[in-house]
């Protein structure tokens, strides 16, 4: 299928190292405001058109799926001018800046008969059932936490500290261990808190989210902008401990034993960049004329943006966009 990339930045360029490659997938074309950029950006990464304006991107007939690489505040204008057009789309994280924009894009894009997904790459990677089938044979015995951050020096990054632009550590970088908890201790948690320091700009600099769960489990989850982490995501069970190795992209697993020895490493699969397994999904459920992903259901994406939506208001973080609907 002929993919097109509206953005032409940092995102979109790994976006574009994955699918040339890709039997399924043809780099054909990219579009950004500035055509100079569009053009640098096809000529460096084989695509086929280059256009200075999205307009232009969607009114092409050859387009087949847009892959959506702009910053979070236009993630929800961008999709729609997609769907409008009869375009799938494949919209990078944070999906939008809220629960209510999304529920828009997905009644929209039902009534216009397109898939539109969340490019959450995690979400679609074979180490998610490797984690979970670990987690179910019950190698480390009964499992009751679990530890996941995610904390990168971006602090410098205009996009990340500027309100307009839906910045702030959480949709860019506490959404991952966010759904690594999700995906591997459920979502029927019964309470949430949080602590956060925010930026002089007034967007969240940096959080720590506990969830508790009926059962007793905690899932103790750490995002920030100022300073690297090591991404781990660790399991705490009565037999031992497992750490996955950067919950962002997982690349190993090792089972420790109570002695602090690793009784078991596990090699992840070798793969392109990551991002292939959300567009081989999307492929696959276009051509089965499916109108949502399993591994990233519409009404995931929400439960993800609600629970943000949710902690965005204990902190008093509402975005300039949000300020005349909320």
């Amino acid at each position: 299928m002929n993919i097109g990339i509206i953005g032409a930045g940092n995102i979109a360029a790994w976006m574009a190292k994955t699918i040339g490659p890709m039997p399924e997938a043809a780099s054909f074309a990219v579009a950004s405001r500035d055509l100079k950029k569009a053009s640098a950006f096809a000529e460096e990464y084989g695509f086929q058109k280059a256009y200075g304006s999205y307009e232009e991107l969607v009114n092409d007939p050859d387009v087949d799926i847009v892959y959506i690489a702009t910053p979070h505040s236009h993630h929800f204008e961008h999709a729609k001018l997609c769907i409008e057009h009869g375009k799938h789309v494949l919209c990078e994280k944070a999906f939008t800046m809220n629960a209510a924009q999304a529920e828009e894009l997905f009644a929209l894009a039902e009534k216009k008969s397109v898939l539109i997904t969340e490019a959450i790459w995690t979400r679609y990677m074979p180490s998610r059932k490797v984690i979970n089938d670990l987690l179910a044979e019950g190698i480390i015995g009964e499992v009751r936490t679990l530890t996941a951050n995610l904390c990168y020096r971006i602090c410098q990054n205009e996009r990340l500290i500027r309100p307009e632009l839906a910045g702030g550590a959480l949709l860019d970088v506490g959404i991952y261990p966010l759904n690594f908890a999700l995906m591997h201790f459920g979502d029927d948690f019964q309470n949430i808190s949080s602590t956060v320091l925010m930026t002089e700009t007034g967007v969240d600099g940096q959080e720590c989210i506990t969830l508790t769960y009926p059962d007793g489990r905690f899932a103790v989850l750490t995002a920030g902008m100022y300073g690297e982490s090591d991404r781990h995501g660790v399991f705490y069970g009565s037999k031992g401990y497992m750490v996955v190795d950067n919950i962002n992209n997982p690349l190993a697993i090792d089972i420790c034993g109570p002695d602090h020895q690793v009784m078991r490493h596990i090699d992840l699969p070798e793969q392109i960049t990551g991002y292939e397994y959300e567009v081989l999904e999307m492929i696959d459920c276009i051509q089965k004329e499916e109108k949502e992903c399993p591994s990233m259901p519409h009404e995931e994406t929400l439960r993800v943006l609600r629970i943000m939506d949710g902690l965005r208001e204990d902190w008093g973080l509402v975005y300039p966009q949000e300020k005349h609907t909320v």
